[in-house]
């Protein structure tokens, strides 16, 4: 054997012996058909099941994009079990959380919470979270991030403050 290969071999088995050592644990049954004996590893464990349908690819549309909106308007932020079950059973709760980060324009949506807003009123909320965005320097990929020293959540705050004064007003 050439020095190269002899050197790959003794890598090989010391791999092997960190799979035996480390992956299978008698606790966890499941573990023992991931590795043989011997430590390779059983590919066919990693394999998807047969007959395992491929996930489609999924493009978000704007006829989505509005009954999330009419979602939102009906039940509420937060409520994506809800708006996900009635409207949109082919996204689930995460994607229907992730999409309204994108509309609404802010990473954080729980001064959100319960909040009902119909079109007009989400895109006020993102041109005013990317205002906030923009004068912070907290825009990223359109959304606003909170800052380490506490800036933007203390102007939404006061924003909100603002905001309840009003109404309490009227």
């Amino acid at each position: 054997m050439s020095p190269i290969s002899e050197k790959e071999r003794e890598k090989q088995e010391w791999v092997k012996k960190m799979r035996l050592k480390f992956c299978v644990r008698p606790e966890f049954e499941i573990t023992k058909n991931m590795i043989y004996p011997d430590g390779t590893l059983n590919q066919d464990y990693f394999r998807p099941p047969k007959g395992a349908k491929k996930e489609e690819a999924r493009k978000w549309t704007e006829v989505e994009k509005e009954l999330l909106i009419k979602g939102i308007e009906k039940h509420g932020i937060g409520s994506f079990g809800e708006i996900s079950k009635e409207s949109l059973p082919k996204w689930s709760t995460n994607d229907l959380r992730i999409k309204c980060i994108r509309l609404i324009g802010r990473q954080n949506l729980q001064l959100y919470r319960g909040w009902k807003g119909n079109a007009d009123d989400i895109a006020r909320e993102y041109r005013r979270n990317k205002e906030i965005g923009l004068k912070f320097g907290t825009w990223k990929q359109g959304v606003l991030v909170y800052d380490d020293e506490g800036l933007v959540e203390k102007e939404l705050l006061t924003q909100k403050d603002s905001v309840d004064e009003d109404v309490d007003m009227e």
